[in-house]
């Protein structure tokens, strides 16, 4: 609808990625008293406010060009990412994971008490800062490439914890090279299925969402 070039759509999405999640950090902070029952509410109303902008971005859309194309962004695939669109994403998506990478010891600090934290010279707001503002411009740059695709980010963390351990400086790593690999093997999949190609939300949907209530009873509950 607005003809931006690939770079613009890309800086745009990480702008507005680190908007909702400063926008969600402040409603959850009004009284001085964060919690994640706040943080989980504030994160679900920007969610319905995005997702309600998004509706009325679809009500003005072409009907006959636009929408079909908003419609399925939405589904999830990577069917129109070319490597041209990849390169302009990636420098946000690999930043992002060098960040990640060398600060997941300091994670295990700050999943600590903030007592224990400092004690072992950690930073925790900053640490905290820079895990979100790393996750937001990997999240903003992916979905702005392939579109909404769910459970990846549940799903494969939370095996990686399983197999080993919460040790962040071997869930991180892991996190990535099997998320890659099982994502890897459900976009194949989703293409070679059926005669035409499956939107990955759609699968990743179907068989992520079964799973991962398997996993919560042989584990007792997401760990943190």
């Amino acid at each position: 609808m607005l003809k931006f070039n690939p770079f613009a759509v890309q800086a745009t999405a990480v702008l507005f990625g680190i908007l909702a999640v400063f926008l969600v950090y402040s409603i959850s902070n009004l009284r001085g008293n964060r919690s994640i029952v706040m943080l989980v509410l504030s994160g679900m109303v920007i969610s319905s406010l995005c997702q309600a902008l998004i509706s009325v971005t679809k009500l003005v859309a072409d009907p006959q060009n636009d929408l079909p194309t908003i419609t399925f962004w939405l589904m999830g695939s990577l069917a129109s990412t070319t490597l041209k669109n990849l390169a302009l994403g990636l420098p946000f998506i690999i930043v992002g994971m060098v960040v990640l990478f060398l600060l997941r010891w300091k994670m295990n600090g700050v999943s600590l008490s903030e007592d224990e934290a400092r004690t072992l010279g950690i930073n925790i707001k900053l640490v905290r800062g820079l895990v979100i503002m790393a996750s937001t411009m990997i999240t903003a740059a992916v979905i702005s490439l392939c579109g909404q695709i769910g459970w990846m980010g549940l799903l494969v963390p939370h095996i990686s914890r399983m197999l080993f351990g919460n040790n962040n400086q071997y869930v991180v790593p892991a996190s990535i090279g099997l998320g890659s690999l099982l994502f890897l093997i459900i976009d194949t999949t989703a293409r070679t299925i059926t005669a035409t190609e499956i939107p990955v939300s759609i699968l990743t949907a179907m068989i992520g969402a079964p799973f991962f209530i398997i996993l919560l009873r042989k584990s007792g509950g997401i760990k943190i």
